[in-house]
């Protein structure tokens, strides 16, 4: 059981990187070789001595290619335990396989190719034999090598050379590798399935949650010095924060990724040009404009003391005059779906700063949040304010830039840890109190980040306010206007504050708590 010399070897893959060579070096070490269809006629094209598979079956591959390795001959030869079934064995005419060498068809690169909706050719598409095959060997992994990655043909070749054989420990280590790709395999198709069946099924919780991950880097240490950490990405995924474009800078970091993930979900917010500053996973500074630059400048001038060592997220092109501005500050992380040359340049004299390209498409429908035991899954909020969303109700109408200011307010604020306090003009944050345990601490630290741009601004609250002291802080400010969700039992204290102070206030029915 320690060490299993290799005679004989199944070779069965779709990704054939390297198998020529391989299987040439097997055969120079005096191993039998089994092989099927398309590895079959590469290895003959090659002149390597083999075995089809038909050979050892005695049996044509049948139901137009459904059935070729699915025999006792090939499966007892697998799994079969060489110290207590050597006698059957014999008796059925099953010869040992020492080595199986199997990977799949990459089922989520051929859906991609055929469309979700072709689902006569997408079944074909579903592998059987194969994984059989792999889950047969890793299984009796105590007598069978199971390779299902071509990286390991190297390693493989050079144990073989120098031992005869395969230790215990390899051939368990191949075997866990074997059950990831399994596992990694059918959880693509029941993700198909899922995406197949919510035309007929209206939830968009399934019962069942399987997610795949593959690891994409360690990093340094995690939110601090002494915890590790490491990144994974889902499995096929394109898009996201770990598929962008580094073009300079040190790895990311733990923190980095969290408060670039902040950063490029709230810009993702917008479709005009705009610029978004975070720290510490909370927006410090916001803004829209005609133009980018613009954007970036009244973003950085919101909370300039907040921003230093920030991440700057972008949702237009970085220009030479804004990497030469970003440059002038301390900055983490650039994110911005294009940079051109000159800006390229310009940033090269920071090497330190990490400047990623990506494009801000679409976010997912769903987010998920770990706890210890479970996971939790929500809908991303999606909502969207607009005036006719908004219910006025104070004596006094909020002017037309006031409503403007308080709709890019809203959608600003969806992305501030509550209790969730914004001031904002002219599209563009002045003063923002994140997560704090009270509404009035919120208000309070909204207020003196404001400082004297507070003149003539609006105040965003994610969450109706329990009492009127919010509303009296703020009086003679110079705030003009309030929204906010309204529903509380107070409601009517809160409006008559607002009276008294000749602030307009508006309701939108709605909250957006982010904890």
């Amino acid at each position: 059981m320690n060490m299993t010399p290799v005679k004989r070897a199944l070779l069965s893959v779709s990704d054939k990187t390297g198998l020529v060579a391989f299987a040439k070096a097997l055969a120079a070490l005096g191993v039998d070789i089994i092989s099927t269809g398309g590895t079959s006629q590469l290895l003959q094209q090659a002149g390597i001595a083999h075995q089809p598979v038909e050979a050892v079956t005695e049996l044509a591959a049948m139901l137009d290619g459904r059935v070729k390795t699915l025999h006792p001959k090939i499966h007892g030869g697998i799994l079969g335990r060489r110290d207590v079934h050597a006698e059957e064995a014999e008796q059925h005419g099953i010869e040992w396989i020492d080595l199986v060498v199997v990977n799949f068809y990459p089922f989520e690169q051929g859906v991609a190719q055929l469309g979700p909706a072709d689902w006569e050719k997408v079944v074909e598409l579903i592998d059987v034999g194969g994984p059989t095959m792999v889950r047969a060997a890793a299984k009796n992994f105590n007598w069978v090598g199971v390779v299902v990655n071509v990286g390991d043909y190297p390693s493989i070749l050079t144990e073989l050379k120098q031992q005869g054989g395969l230790s215990y420990q390899t051939k368990q280590q191949l075997a866990g590798k074997a059950f990831a790709l399994t596992s990694q395999y059918d959880t693509a198709i029941h993700a198909y399935f899922q995406a197949v069946s919510k035309k007929t099924d209206a939830s968009i919780y399934p019962v069942h949650l399987n997610l795949q991950f593959e690891k994409h880097q360690a990093l340094r240490y995690g939110e601090n010095p002494h915890q590790t950490a490491c990144a994974y990405q889902l499995s096929g995924s394109q898009s996201g924060l770990l598929s962008a474009l580094q073009h300079q800078g040190k790895p990311l970091s733990y923190n980095n990724i969290l408060d670039a993930e902040a950063a490029l979900t709230c810009v993702g917010e917008f479709t005009e040009p705009t610029c978004v500053i975070v720290k510490h996973a909370n927006p410090c500074g916001v803004a829209t404009a005609g133009e980018i630059e613009a954007a970036y400048q009244y973003a950085y001038h919101a909370d300039a003391l907040s921003a230093f060592g920030g991440i700057v997220a972008l949702n237009r092109p970085c220009t030479q005059a804004m990497a030469e501005a970003i440059s002038g500050i301390f900055m983490e992380v650039v994110l911005a779906p294009a940079y051109t040359r000159e800006a390229l340049a310009a940033f090269s004299a920071k090497p330190n700063l990490r400047v990623l390209e990506m494009s801000h498409s679409q976010l997912d429908r769903l987010e998920m949040k770990f706890i210890t035991g479970g996971v939790l899954l929500q809908e991303r909020d999606p909502q969207w304010m607009d005036v006719n969303a908004i219910k006025i109700v104070t004596k006094r109408q909020p002017e037309r830039d006031d409503i403007e200011a308080m709709l890019f307010a809203w959608q600003v604020l969806k992305h501030i840890k509550s209790n969730g306090i914004l001031i904002a003009k002219q599209n563009m944050t002045v003063g923002i109190g994140a997560g704090q345990v009270s509404r009035i601490d919120a208000v309070d630290l909204a207020v003196r980040k404001a400082g004297e741009k507070i003149h003539q601004s609006i105040l965003a609250s994610d969450a109706f306010f329990p009492f009127r002291d919010s509303i009296d802080r703020i009086a003679n400010t110079g705030i003009r206007a309030v929204i906010q969700p309204g529903g509380s039992v107070r409601d009517d204290e809160v409006i008559a504050a607002c009276n008294q102070h000749d602030i307009a206030m508006v309701f939108t029915g709605k909250r957006c708590f982010r904890h």
